[in-house]
């Protein structure tokens, strides 16, 4: 193995929670006047943390989005994930090949710690992933396409970033891996590679991650 730490983004890498949760917010924020559709959302705030769609909306508009904004959505979003949430195909085989292979590894998103949590639970991620190998934009004070987060998750795990991948699905992950100098493996099932082209590496399945990880 190349690298002494993988670190995963969340949604649309492990949980296939992308389609569910950009749709859910494009049709909220368009019930609340601000006309979204969902290639908007995609294109606006994946990857984003939730303080991304507060900030664009007012900087657009010069209005504010409700304070329960926030309880309103995941609301939504939890109970659409309790009925449609699968785990992104592959995502299962890469976990166990780098259990098998001793290779550390965790989780940073910029979804809550709870998001995180009922979506691994869902999907059935939960079992690989305990609390010492979570991590949230929560944890630190700006999220991607900030190195923070991943630079912190780094520094929990005792691992120098240039001694990590970090496997992502959008640009702002994409920009926040590079700024932390980190290697970034590109995952294209849902954005397209031009769009992640300052990844070291791009893949369209993620079966194909692990063996790419040790070129």
């Amino acid at each position: 193995m190349r690298y002494d730490l993988v670190i995963f983004d969340n949604d649309g890498v492990l949980v296939d929670s992308e389609p569910i949760s950009n749709r859910l917010l494009a049709g909220y924020l368009t019930e609340l006047g601000h006309p979204t559709s969902y290639e908007d959302s995609l294109r606006d705030y994946m990857g984003g943390a939730m303080h991304r769609v507060h900030d664009l909306v007012l900087e657009r508009t010069g209005r504010r989005l409700p304070e329960d904004f926030d309880d309103v959505f995941h609301e939504r979003v939890f109970a659409a994930f309790e009925r449609d949430l699968e785990p992104v195909h592959g995502a299962v085989g890469v976990l166990e090949k780098l259990a098998a292979d001793g290779v550390a590894y965790c989780v940073a998103s910029s979804g809550s710690h709870e998001r995180i949590r009922v979506g691994h639970r869902k999907a059935g991620l939960d079992r690989w992933f305990d609390d010492g190998r979570i991590f949230s934009s929560q944890d630190v004070g700006r999220g991607k396409p900030a190195p923070d987060l991943f630079l912190h998750a780094a520094g929990r795990m005792g691992v120098a970033p240039e001694r990590c991948a970090v496997v992502e699905d959008s640009p702002l992950g994409v920009q926040a891996a590079v700024a932390a100098g980190m290697d970034v493996y590109g995952f294209t099932a849902m954005t397209s590679a031009a769009k992640l082209a300052g990844a070291t590496r791009l893949f369209a399945d993620m079966g194909e991650l692990a063996d790419l990880l040790v070129r």
